[in-house]
């Protein structure tokens, strides 16, 4: 289960990555980093992403979104992630942690940090700490459709059904093809039916 778990999440969760300056050696922004170029070309793959309506080339440039958000642009950020990532597939949770616990404090821009954070809080059962990467996470990139994804299933997880549902909505937003979001809807929508709300 938490093999599927973490596939699950790392086919849909990505970040804006921050690089040093070559200037002064501080992390600079995921906005300062980004060349105009390759901002534009993310922009259009998100509305590539939104028109799209099969769901196998949905999924193709959702892959496409993640690994352009997933170079970091630092060799420091890309080992600490690489060891983070390997050290969750091992199920060594606490490991993992403190790379990412490094990765946070030394890139705070770097999204996917955060999200990757966010996503072993969640599979130890530790919402509030996944909640509150989350959230930066969505600071940094409000398309985030993984985190996004990450907070409707906590949210659901939690008995909040009528949050879930609108956090899945907004899911649906950025990634209309997304079954998995689809299929939460429409249980989540069922229930609420089903209550009388």
């Amino acid at each position: 289960m938490v093999r599927f778990l973490f596939a699950l999440f790392a086919a849909v969760l990505t970040g804006l990555i921050p690089a040093h300056s070559a200037e002064d050696g501080k992390p600079v922004s995921g906005a300062e980093q980004s060349e105009p170029a390759e901002q534009e070309r993310l922009d259009a793959l998100f509305q590539d992403l939104k028109k799209e309506t099969n769901e196998q080339a949905a999924r193709r440039i959702a892959l496409r979104i993640g690994n352009a958000w997933s170079d970091s642009g630092s060799d420091t950020a890309n080992l600490l992630i690489g060891w983070a990532n390997d050290a969750i597939k091992a199920e060594k949770f606490s490991v993992a942690l403190d790379f990412l616990d490094q990765i946070t404090m030394l890139f705070p821009d770097y999204a996917e940090g955060w999200n990757r954070r966010a996503t072993v809080h969640f599979m130890r059962n530790d919402y509030a700490r996944s909640m509150a990467d989350i959230s930066r996470t969505l600071e940094l990139e409000p398309r985030h459709f993984g985190a996004l994804a990450g907070m409707a299933r906590i949210l659901q997880a939690t008995g909040r059904n009528e949050q879930a549902l609108a956090t899945y909505e907004r899911v649906l937003d950025v990634y209309p093809m997304l079954r998995s979001a689809q299929s939460a809807v429409a249980e989540i929508s069922d229930e609420l039916d089903g209550q009388g709300i």
